[in-house]
């Protein structure tokens, strides 16, 4: 609360005290009131003027300065009425209960709406779990009478199935917290049962699914490592170039500190222009506008997860060339003391 600004703001005030005077002045000289007495009575009047005028702005001063000084502090802004002491001046009083009901009703809506994504999450999540069991009947059925489907109709049922877990695993991933278990994970195993999953994929489109050096532990949660790995190995399929020897390479770099997955192809790879923002949520980018196959939701979703679960993601590619992905999992020491 600056002084300027205050004197701005009562100047009002400041100019009836002067014009009060002034009559005051007027009087006492039509009626030949003593010079010593009229410099008395003026000394007087200035005094008071200051301390009425001042007083209010030292009590008032001390509440604004920590109001604005708090609410440019916190990170969530809404929660200021917390920091502050009650006020011991009416206009405050009145501002601090005015924050006091804005508080309560903005908690209220976001009580309200929250409850209602939840519910809509739940329903999602329900719906989801109702459609796959008819789904993987018909994946099962395409299995056993192989001779009334074909191979195009098994594809697309995989793929109907693999856009179906998406959804559900980006609706449990606001709440990942309560789904996920952390322990120790063979990456081998994992990696084996991402390309088993995605054989049909690999073998339609002739991609060679390379794995070296994979048998390390880390601490993870195996599911939704499988989750996030499909999605990539998915993102290397869907944008391979049109080439002989197209291949996805894992590797896996150990350290006295962390160990690295790579997935590596030698597909169409990614514009330098695009790198920034594919982890943002339903960006395509120029492959994805070319091809028309991409939702921009996969690898937002596999970022997500990766924040959640405390490993760090990252991408490097160079346009027609490659494009190499890496997990980093840190080495938890506290654990290894603990097992």
């Amino acid at each position: 609360m600056k002084l300027g600004s205050y004197c701005k703001d009562n100047l009002y005030k400041i100019f009836l005290i002067i014009i009060c005077y002034i009559i005051n002045l007027l009087i006492f000289l039509a009626f030949k009131i003593d010079k010593q007495v009229i410099i008395s009575t003026t000394f007087i009047y200035i005094s008071c003027f200051l301390l009425i005028f001042f007083i209010p702005y030292f009590r008032k001063k001390s509440f604004y300065t920590n109001l604005i000084n708090n609410i440019s502090l916190l990170d969530k802004s809404y929660l200021v009425l917390e920091t502050l002491s009650r006020p011991e001046f009416y206009e405050g009083e009145l501002l601090y209960q005015a924050l006091y009901e804005i508080n309560k009703s903005m908690t209220e809506n976001v009580r309200l709406i929250k409850d209602n994504s939840e519910e809509f999450k739940d329903y999602i999540e329900m719906w989801i779990h109702e459609v796959k069991i008819p789904l993987s009947s018909l994946i099962l059925m395409s299995n056993n009478h192989k001779d009334k489907f074909d191979k195009q109709t098994k594809l697309q049922l995989k793929r109907l199935e693999d856009y179906v877990e998406q959804i559900l695993y980006y609706v449990r991933s606001e709440t990942a917290e309560k789904d996920y278990l952390i322990k120790e994970v063979n990456l081998s195993k994992v990696i084996k049962n991402v390309g088993l999953n995605n054989i049909n994929y690999l073998l339609e489109n002739k991609i060679d699914y390379i794995v070296e050096n994979s048998n390390y532990k880390v601490l993870t949660d195996a599911k939704w490592l499988e989750f996030i790995l499909g999605q990539i190995i998915n993102n290397s399929i869907k944008y391979k170039r049109n080439i002989k020897n197209s291949y996805i390479k894992i590797s896996v770099e150990d350290y006295l500190d962390k160990t690295i997955l790579i997935i590596e192809d030698n597909g169409i790879g990614i514009k330098k222009s695009d790198l920034k923002q594919v982890f943002d949520k339903s960006f395509t980018g120029e492959n994805g506008r070319n091809t028309n196959k991409s939702t921009g939701m996969g690898l937002f979703i596999a970022k997500n997860m990766c924040t959640k679960l405390g490993h760090k993601i990252e991408i490097n590619s160079i346009y027609n060339e490659y494009t190499k992905v890496s997990i980093t999992f840190a080495k938890n020491k506290y654990y290894d003391v603990l097992k």
